[in-house]
């Protein structure tokens, strides 16, 4: 199949703050050792989609940084991972101001591929799909368009895009956000007994000169403009997904998402020879644990444990935990480095300390905690503070913080 992927990277991620005040969503870490970028990327890969534009424009230098550094493919094949981000230019000196309109904007890039179709895939979802199956019952049905669609139930529709379609999958109607409301009701799906809806997993297959031709405007969102006004004169099809998709839009979504690949069997496996999930390669030594019990825990490389209790949390790479420290429901995403020992710039080393006791937390990248911190969310409203941030009764402590010992958060 002659098939292009665009993965949309460009939002500003402002329900993920304070996780993207110096990153792009696509750039958060995920499972200790991956970013969120990772998950579609091979997704592509793995369905043999190998020529990969990512649009890019909010915080995206880490993300720049880390598909460079993570897809380098051989130097005669057509494969590539490639970079479009916002730029100015002498015919449109605005940036993205929506998914429709960053595609739009790179459209020219996108057309010297010739290519038949085009997938085109969020930054911030938790999945793993078969495109291969979507692409061939696009091209069965004779479609022009095709959204991926997710049964959900009405506590969820809600706050999604939402379609409805007739007896051969074509959708006659779609909704972004309808709420609970009448017009909700009259979306539910009809092929099941229970009431369940057909969410847009915003995952879309377009002919290529479809495409251009609904491109051809001012609208700037897919999912508010282009895909409703296509329905009237486009073949718009669902091509329903059973399999599990979670959008990783909020803090709490994140971290329930992130937990839940502790479960003894997640829903979301890692562990999938089929489905295996690339990143950036790195030369770490194998994690060391001297005296923690360890229990539902996701260990990165390069890691040092040494506190007394580690349970359902994802330590990321070079994560160290100091003795005595208690750590429950927590995604600790780790360090960028190792410090010098001779380096006497800091008083408090890069982890955790000793004595501490951590829980329903995110702790950022490159924090130092001192001995003796307590962070818990308990009794706390939501809210932003210099040292952290409760949100849906997650707290989380910003990248490169430095917490003193003794504090209680």
């Amino acid at each position: 199949m002659n098939v292009i992927g665009v993965i949309l990277g460009g939002g500003a991620g402002t329900r993920l703050q304070p996780l993207t005040s110096e990153r792009s969503k696509p750039a958060v870490p995920i499972a200790g050792k991956y970013r969120l970028v990772d998950i579609p990327i091979s997704n592509c890969i793995n369905n043999d989609i190998k020529r990969i534009f990512v649009l890019t424009q909010f915080n995206s230098e880490s993300l720049h940084r880390h598909i460079q550094t993570s897809y380098r493919f051989d130097s005669f094949s057509r494969s590539f991972v490639r970079i479009l981000a916002a730029q100015q230019t002498p015919g449109d000196e605005s940036w993205y101001t929506g998914t429709a309109d960053a595609v739009r904007k790179t459209l020219t890039h996108l057309a010297n591929e010739n290519a038949d179709h085009v997938v085109i895939l969020s930054g911030d979802q938790l999945y793993s799909m078969d495109f291969t199956s979507m692409i061939e019952e696009h091209i069965k049905r004779g479609a022009e368009v095709t959204i991926a669609t997710k049964p959900t139930d009405r506590r969820d529709a809600g706050a999604l895009g939402i379609l409805q379609s007739d007896d051969d999958s074509r959708i006659v109607n779609f909704v972004e956000k309808p709420g609970d409301t009448p017009e909700l009701t009259a979306l539910r799906a009809p092929m099941y007994e229970e009431e369940t809806y057909l969410a847009s997993m915003g995952i879309y297959v377009f002919n290529s000169d479809v495409l251009r031709r609904l491109l051809d405007n001012d609208d700037q969102d897919f999912g508010k403009e282009v895909i409703p006004k296509a329905i009237s004169n486009t073949k718009v099809y669902s091509y329903i997904y059973d399999g599990y998709w979670r959008d990783i839009g909020t803090i709490r979504n994140f971290w329930e998402s992130s937990l839940q690949l502790t479960d003894d069997v997640p829903e979301f496996s890692l562990y999938e020879n089929k489905s295996r999930i690339y990143t950036r390669m790195r030369y770490l030594p194998p994690s060391k644990v001297l005296s923690c019990v360890v229990n539902h825990c996701l260990l990165s490389e390069g890691c040092i444990l040494s506190g007394r209790e580690v349970t359902r949390s994802i330590i990321g790479i070079r994560g160290v935990i100091g003795e005595g420290t208690i750590m429950r429901n927590t995604v600790m995403m780790g360090a960028d480095v190792y410090e010098d020992e001779s380096d006497e710039s800091h008083t408090i080393p890069l982890g955790i300390g000793k004595d501490c006791h951590v829980e329903n937390a995110i702790i950022d990248k490159n924090v130092r905690i001192g001995d003796r911190v307590v962070i818990s969310p308990k009794g706390k409203k939501d809210g932003v503070t210099d040292l952290y941030t409760v949100q849906d009764g997650v707290i989380v402590v910003p990248k490169g913080t430095v917490i003193e010992s003794d504090t209680v958060l």
